[in-house]
């Protein structure tokens, strides 16, 4: 036991001075070093060490207008970043508006300006931004990911899904007749639902249209972000006609989608919420009970995402008089859980049962979007 202390202690002084891609690429050396660098100990001193940037982007939509801040527990100089500025940078006039990131610190957003919206790819602990061509302006946005294929060169890849009224309307009863109902639009007629898909790739810095994804009709998304795990890109979604969720994955080395249904202990619908998140790099569901007094934490064995392991049941009656009506958003780390709340946001180390409470600006009684970063300061070339 002494000795397996004295080793996590060596570790742990070795890999905290690592920077980001090093500590990142040491997890592969051992389950040991992998699970070491998810504790909230390690990442603290990780951050303080290197000066790394970890914690949450916070989007709140105002008055069809979007701010956004960031919020952290490990970074002692974050309050000064605790303002709806935080993306200024890029445009002091035109508000901006996040659409995906990733936890390598890049950001992809736009702002809306007469005659179009502009998008981005930045990445704010630099400061640095590069305009990206937009996509296709005739469909509304329904989906976006983005995803690291490489860091050396840098190589990501962004998913748009996409669709118009027009195309659903089209696509989603083409068996109706005049037989089938008066109206057309009896339940008899529904059949899919089908998304256009663009998918840029910084090699290239263009978009190319993909085939378009189609879906069953009852199949919808959840209003949470994308989330990013072995290797690919994951929607959770829900079938309102089977009342339980399942998962739409998108592939970038192969830019192919696959589905995968839930078991039903964790993909049945009769809780608060289910929410995607990852958990030491895998992919998992934050699942909170009706009367949100617990949260179970599933995470998946594997990238097929078939058999699920039930690694945590975390009560929350200690902090729900602190915030009211919660939303665990996200796993932090290892043993921390993210929380939102009217004006309020709370880091809860289940393990330890402390929290860091923080007062949110009034424009965030309910923040629009969360979403999680970790970032060093290098400089990054984003063009080829």
């Amino acid at each position: 036991m002494a000795s397996s202390n004295f080793s996590n202690d060596v570790l742990s002084e070795i890999l905290s001075r690592a920077d980001l891609k090093t500590m990142k690429k040491c997890r592969i050396l051992s389950k040991e070093c992998k699970d070491l660098t998810y504790e909230s100990s390690f990442m603290q001193l990780c951050s303080q060490r290197t000066t790394t940037m970890v914690g949450y982007l916070l989007q709140s939509l105002q008055r069809n207008r979007f701010d956004s801040l960031f919020l952290s527990l490990d970074n002692p100089d974050s309050d000064r970043k605790l303002t709806p500025n935080f993306l200024d940078f890029l445009s002091e006039r035109e508000p901006v508006r996040i659409l995906a990131t990733v936890d390598e610190g890049l950001v992809f957003c736009c702002t809306t300006q007469f005659g179009g919206d502009k998008f981005y790819i930045c990445k704010p602990s630099t400061q640095q931004s590069e305009v990206v061509p937009s996509p296709d302006p005739r469909y509304f946005t329904e989906k976006v990911g983005m995803l690291v294929l490489g860091s050396n060169p840098l190589w990501f890849k962004i998913v748009r899904l996409s669709d118009s009224m027009h195309d659903q309307v089209e696509h989603a009863w083409p068996a109706c007749s005049e037989d089938d109902s008066d109206d057309g639009f009896d339940d008899g007629c529904y059949d899919h639902r089908q998304y256009h898909c663009e998918i840029f790739d910084s090699k290239s810095w263009k978009w190319s249209q993909s085939d378009d994804l189609i879906l069953p009709y009852y199949e919808v998304f959840n209003n949470k972000p994308t989330v990013s795990a072995c290797g690919g890109l994951h929607w959770l979604m829900y079938n309102m006609e089977q009342q339980n969720n399942n998962i739409l994955s998108f592939y970038g080395d192969k830019d192919n989608w696959t589905t995968s249904s839930l078991p039903d202990y964790v993909g049945r619908n009769d809780r608060h919420s289910t929410n995607l998140a990852t958990c030491k790099g895998r992919l998992a569901l934050i699942c909170v009970d009706n009367d949100i007094n617990s949260v179970d934490l599933w995470v998946s064995r594997d990238c097929s995402h078939q058999i699920w392991i039930k690694k945590f049941r975390v009560n929350l009656e200690s902090i729900n008089g602190e915030i009211g009506h919660a939303y665990v958003d996200s796993l932090y780390n290892a043993d921390t859980l993210f929380i939102t709340g009217p004006w309020t946001a709370i880091f809860y180390n289940f393990k330890t049962g402390k929290f860091r409470s923080t007062n949110l600006p009034l424009d965030y009684q309910n923040p629009e979007s969360v979403y999680f970063i970790q970032s060093d300061f290098e400089l990054v070339r984003f063009k080829p």
